[in-house]
């Protein structure tokens, strides 16, 4: 995609001026890229095992777009660079001295189940993003790159859980793989935020507040719209595409003539 990540223009407080609601934004677009190899990785471990031609298709189409995220996500941490934000002990801290840690330690239906988890997640964060007013008052490159990649997890957002159930795996390894997959996402999420914040003026509990506030009247409350799509996603029987949401990565790609 290429998106400008050296345009001068970009300001530091990218969406809307707002100090606290970018570096939430960021701390978790930093958990992106060791996130989406975490991805890769897990559902990779399965293809020798997928008969259906189908659904090797869509595993190959995945991973294509897991590796464009990850490389833009990257290359927007060029602007915590410019602005003097240092974010690579985190990193190193999340992806090699934990995630791949714990990675190893699991079994591979366990690291393809808690992906499954992940994957609903991104997805749900992905359509509420089409319906959060606040979204428009990001810098435009942001605010496409964050749409970019929702319409794509949407577009894809059954592929894990469907090589899930090829291989055989069962409710009751999801159901324990999405709660610990939650709970270490928001645990993640919010250190993310507190390396970047302290940084960039600091955090105080009337910050947190008003950020809380901000996000609760004035756009999508992003936590309990996770809430309630960890809670769906408990029941047996669930199926990532139960949720009629995929017309919106449609008419993202549509309207900017992206083939899907």
């Amino acid at each position: 995609m290429d998106f400008p990540f050296d345009d001068a223009d970009i300001p530091a407080h990218w969406w809307d001026g707002d100090r606290m609601l970018t570096r939430n934004a960021d701390a978790l677009h930093m958990l992106f890229p060791a996130g989406e190899r975490f991805f890769m990785r897990s559902v990779r471990a399965f293809v020798p095992q997928i008969k259906d031609p189908e659904l090797l298709a869509r595993v190959r189409g995945f991973m294509g777009q897991e590796a464009m995220h990850g490389r833009e996500h990257n290359r927007a941490f060029s602007l915590l660079e410019r602005d003097g934000i240092e974010y690579e002990s985190f990193l190193d801290a999340y992806e090699n001295r934990w995630l791949k840690r714990l990675e190893k330690r699991a079994d591979p239906l366990t690291n393809l189940a808690v992906t499954c988890a992940l994957e609903h997640l991104t997805a749900t964060l992905g359509a509420t993003s089409f319906a959060d007013p606040l979204i428009d008052r990001a810098h435009p490159t942001m605010r496409d790159l964050m749409l970019w990649h929702a319409a794509e997890e949407v577009e894809h957002k059954s592929v894990a859980f469907d090589v899930y159930e090829a291989v055989g795996g069962g409710w009751l390894r999801r159901v324990v793989a999405m709660v610990m997959a939650f709970s270490l996402l928001m645990v993640w999420w919010r250190r993310g935020m507190k390396h970047l914040i302290e940084q960039d003026g600091g955090m105080s509990w009337a910050d947190q507040r008003g950020l809380r506030k901000k996000v609760q009247t004035e756009g999508r409350d992003v936590l309990s719209d996770f809430r309630r799509a960890a809670v769906v996603y408990l029941r047996p029987g669930f199926h990532p595409d139960d949720i009629d949401d995929a017309h919106l990565a449609r008419d993202y790609f549509a309207a900017r003539e992206i083939a899907a």
